[in-house]
């Protein structure tokens, strides 16, 4: 009898495994999503909510964004629930691979928006300079250094300006500029030392 029952675990045991990768129950419950059941549906978002969840929070690496991706995964599911055919694999695939798109072009967005953010911060930093740089009417230093900084090339620059005038880190210089970290420390401090020697020149 020990035997039996022990076998019946073992069985009872492979069944759940099987079902956790590939649930009949989940995968019937999204073919009645797909013809408009709201409580297959139901189902479907309370069994793969939190996961789908804890996938998109790995990828976006932000709790706020993640809560965001998540519902609207399950928004598309949803809508887009008469693509999913049970013969072409589980339910939780499918709703899992939507999950991590939708969590990779979060990534993408992201990024495409800071880095469009910083091209404007220099094109308007270099606006800014030129404007300064003709108009300014201020102490005798400051006139210097603006005049050093001018001629000074673009390359070494736009890195001064954007570290010491709009507060940005190595980082962010080099992120702004498409340019290396190494080669943005390396260029200010040529810049800083060409600005000192021409201020020791002026004075």
């Amino acid at each position: 009898m020990g035997r039996g029952t022990g076998a019946q675990r073992e069985g009872d045991t492979r069944g759940r495994r099987s079902r956790s990768t590939d649930d009949p129950g989940l995968n019937q419950l999204l073919v009645r999503a797909a013809d408009g059941d709201e409580q297959a549906f139901a189902g479907v978002y309370d069994a793969l909510a939190d996961r789908v969840m804890g996938l998109v929070c790995r990828v976006v690496r932000d709790k706020a964004q993640a809560e965001e991706v998540t519902q609207d995964v399950m928004v598309e599911v949803w809508r887009t629930a008469d693509r999913f055919h049970p013969a072409r694999g589980a339910a939780r695939n499918w709703v899992l691979t939507l999950a991590h798109r939708r969590a990779v072009d979060r990534v993408r967005s992201v990024s495409a928006n800071r880095a469009r953010e910083l091209r404007a911060a220099v094109r308007e930093q270099e606006r800014s300079f030129d404007t300064v740089a003709e108009e300014v009417e201020v102490r005798e230093e400051q006139r210097v250094v603006f005049r050093c900084l001018a001629l000074l090339s673009r390359e070494l620059r736009l890195p001064l300006v954007l570290a010491y005038y709009e507060g940005l880190t190595y980082a962010e210089v080099a992120e702004a500029l498409s340019t290396p970290e190494g080669t943005i420390k390396s260029r200010m401090r040529q810049g800083l030392q060409r600005l000192h020697d021409c201020l020791e020149a002026g004075s």
